[in-house]
């Protein structure tokens, strides 16, 4: 069951109602920068986890400017498109609310908060569109950073994620040229574990580099649990497959 840290309580509750019904995740974010994306990256991100474990959601954006600029740059970054708040009415029977915004907002007065480190570039100038150039960089750059702490991204830090996720892209391909093996029941559960634990990335992200890495594990069982592992991601981890490699 999802886990998730209530920035209102302090507490981790169950991001999963306690009787079936529909989630509503309602995001909060400002104009077009890196603490606005990196806010409805973490949404996408409580959507998928939701949804991968069988619950129901509804997601709604309030963005007070700079709405459809975000909108371009979250389909950039692979954020799949959230509601106009302003085009819905709310009370459609959800079992629970979540509140995703940045962590320097002030507190819903019910329902879930999950809050969002700010984030922000280290070099000449702040141009996120600059930052879009490399979407698939930049979103494994932002989740490699926990949560609740800040992100100061970099030309380094890009440049490290998109090497990363090239060579990850790469491995897919040529372990998908082996015989398929279903993935390890211990690597399931670390994932599981890791993204149920508060959304904790950079957890399924170590768990991916011991895959990668680790001596002896079938080619065709690194495959499947790269897919698997993408299905919350989405860093477009196939994105390679069928290309000579």
């Amino acid at each position: 069951m999802l886990r998730i840290l209530d920035a209102r309580t302090g507490e981790p509750v169950p991001a999963t109602p306690a009787r079936r019904g529909l989630t509503r995740v309602e995001v909060r974010a400002g104009g077009l920068d890196l603490t606005a994306l990196r806010v409805l990256l973490t949404a996408d991100l409580l959507v998928r986890a939701l949804e991968l474990g069988g619950t129901p959601v509804w997601s709604m954006l309030t963005a007070p400017r700079e709405q459809a600029e975000l909108g371009s740059a979250a389909v950039a970054l692979s954020i799949r498109p959230f509601e106009d708040s302003r085009d819905v009415a709310s009370g459609l029977g959800e079992a629970q609310v979540v509140h995703v915004r940045a962590a320097t907002e002030r507190p819903p007065e019910a329902g879930v908060m999950v809050a969002v480190a700010p984030a922000g570039w280290d070099g000449p100038g702040e141009d996120v569109q600059r930052l879009l150039d490399d979407p698939g960089a930049l979103r494994l750059a932002l989740l490699s950073v926990p949560r609740a702490e800040p992100a100061r991204l970099d030309a380094g830090a890009l440049a490290e994620a998109a090497r990363t996720a090239a060579d990850w892209r790469t491995g897919v391909a040529r372990w998908g040229n082996r015989p398929s093996r279903p993935v390890p029941d211990d690597v399931r559960a670390r994932l599981r574990v890791a993204w149920e634990g508060d959304l904790d990335l950079p957890g399924v992200l170590a768990v991916l580099r011991d895959v990668a890495d680790t001596p002896g594990l079938p080619d065709g069982a690194r495959f499947e649990t790269f897919l698997y592992a993408d299905r919350l991601l989405a860093l477009d981890l196939a994105g390679e497959l069928g290309n000579p490699v």
